[in-house]
């Protein structure tokens, strides 16, 4: 959702204001929109990380610790302030064939390794590769992530106990029905509507805290009988602490937690870089994207060493955080240490919370996700974007987050090439010297290179030839083969071709290849093909 339709939206139910406050020094009242923001996000952590551990098949507290410590470093020193990091399905469902083939010592080391990918991804500043995403293709993932988020929450809806015991948290179970059912449904459009009219009556307190906290307030004065985040799990522990896997360190450990580490560190740096792109298309932040990876690998190294399942960032309570004020690294350090304090402390309490008063904010959470503009531009977008836009919304919600953004970016980039492979062409005429000179136009790559070859008349082509690429340009191998196999033919009928407008590493290398005669006063300075072509968007950046 682009920042100004995310602001009509949040304009329509009245939601707090999404500007930035201006930057310095942080009053009283921005301390405790901060501090209250991160409660609120430490509150819809909870069953989060809990049905994640069930997902992935470990101990609540293994996700407990991961939603703290992941949460706590990226808070630090990741990317982008705001943004809220922890235990994400989108991982629980790789790491659950590990855990139950090899253990959960398994997943610890797996983890700490998918760490040091990130990082190295990090310090190679593989995260600007990030820009190459189109936008269709983040349409599709808010909106299909805004049905996983909706989805998840339908499990809330089943008897206590049964979902965890037949499908891990995520399947399976007893539906609830009658008057249990009806009150679960009550209380959660009473918490979406106290959020929705919050706003009306006083921004001090973040609007889903206030809805938490009235929620929870009513069933426990009256004693109702909902299902609690108790009936979950206990989430009552101590401090995390540091413990090496117990795994044998040699190359068939190597083998075994390699192929899972990679995936789940490209699956959690590609869920953490588009978070950190949306988070920022709303406040208004630009770059940390190369930070980011590093704040996530540290934080899953960190995370592997103190018994946690690892992590990534997480769009739904990064929206909470977003919706309740929260703008810098204040608010997600306030969520990962009442996280902890919820651990040491306050089990007792926090087990009393409604599950109905967490579903009603993630499901706002839901609303203000889907990016609802794009249902009225599909049909004013071109046919491909539309497609991708679905496309990817529906992999999302069948497949996973990684394997969708991978599917929309090569389904745009083939589309891309095509339609760039058809704008090559040439305008034609001869010089008062007799010499033919053809005009290229557009870019001369692998998808246009067929088209390039087939330009030319060589059979009736005077002796002398210029070809002109003013107007066009080299972008790789496959143009510089066309090139040569053009001059190639030229030659074989015994006629000269001169290039002019070429860049200078294509001299270089048709030069070399002996067939051609380049016009280097014509010449002007260019840069490399490739470089100018990721520059300019031929290579199918920006």
């Amino acid at each position: 959702m682009t920042r100004a339709a995310f602001a009509a939206f949040a304009k329509r139910i009245d939601m707090p204001d999404l500007r930035i406050a201006p930057t310095g020094r942080l009053t009283p009242g921005g301390i405790r929109t901060e501090l209250l923001s991160g409660l609120t996000v430490a509150l819809a952590l909870v069953p989060e990380a809990v049905a994640f551990a069930f997902v992935a098949g470990v101990e609540p507290l293994v996700g407990l610790y991961a939603a703290f410590l992941v949460g706590l470093i990226t808070a630090l020193i990741g990317g982008r302030p705001g943004m809220i990091s922890g235990a994400t399905g989108a991982l629980a469902v790789v790491m659950v064939a590990l855990v139950a083939e090899h253990g959960v010592e398994y997943l610890f080391a797996t983890v700490v390794l998918m760490g040091i990918l990130q990082v190295l991804a990090g310090v190679l500043r593989w995260g600007k590769f990030i820009r190459l995403v189109p936008h269709p293709v983040m349409l599709g993932f808010v909106n299909g992530l805004a049905i996983v988020i909706f989805m998840a929450q339908l499990t809330q809806f089943k008897v206590p106990g049964t979902a965890e015991a037949e499908g891990h948290g995520m399947g399976g179970g007893e539906w609830l029905s009658g008057p249990q059912l009806w009150l679960m449904l009550g209380l959660t459009f009473l918490t979406m509507f106290i959020i929705w009219v919050t706003p009306r009556i006083t921004r001090i307190i973040p609007a889903p805290l206030m809805g938490i906290g009235i929620t929870a307030a009513l069933v426990i004065g009256f004693g109702l009988n909902v299902p609690v985040v108790g009936d979950l799990a206990s989430i009552e522990g101590g401090l995390p602490s540091f413990h090496i896997p117990m795994v044998p360190l040699n190359l068939e450990t190597l083998e075994i937690i390699l192929p899972y580490a990679m995936i789940l560190a490209a699956i959690g740096l590609i869920e953490s870089l588009l978070t950190l792109n949306l988070v920022g298309e709303i406040t208004g932040q630009r770059g940390g994207a190369s930070q980011e990876c590093i704040a996530q690998g540290t934080a899953n190294v960190v995370t592997g060493f103190f018994g946690g399942m690892g992590g990534c960032a997480m769009i739904g309570q990064s929206m909470i955080n977003v919706n309740s004020g929260g703008r810098t690294r204040i608010a997600g350090v306030a969520a990962a240490v009442c996280l902890l304090l919820f651990i040491l402390v306050g089990s007792s309490v926090i087990e009393l919370i409604p599950l109905a008063a967490l579903v009603g904010v993630m499901f706002m959470v839901v609303i203000g996700t889907f990016a609802w503009n794009s249902i009225k531009i599909l049909a004013k977008v071109p046919t491909t974007d539309a497609f991708v836009i679905l496309l990817v919304t529906v992999v999302t919600v069948l497949s996973d987050l990684a394997v969708a953004v991978v599917v929309g970016v090569i389904v745009s980039a083939l589309a891309y090439a095509w339609n760039a492979a058809s704008r090559i062409g040439a305008k034609s005429y001869v010089t008062p010297e007799g010499a033919k000179v053809y005009q290229l136009r557009g870019p001369l790559f692998f998808g246009s290179s067929d088209g390039f070859v087939e330009l030319f008349d060589v059979k009736s082509d005077p002796t002398a030839v210029i070809i002109d690429f003013a107007d066009s340009r080299v972008v790789d191998q496959s143009a510089l083969q066309a090139i040569e196999a053009v001059a190639a033919k030229y030659e074989a009928a015994g006629k000269r071709v001169q290039l002019r407008h070429l860049s200078r590493d294509c001299h270089k290398l048709l030069t070399r290849a002996g067939h051609l005669m380049v016009d280097s006063d014509d010449d002007p300075e260019y840069a490399l093909a490739v470089d100018y072509g990721v520059r300019t968007g031929i290579l199918g950046g920006h």
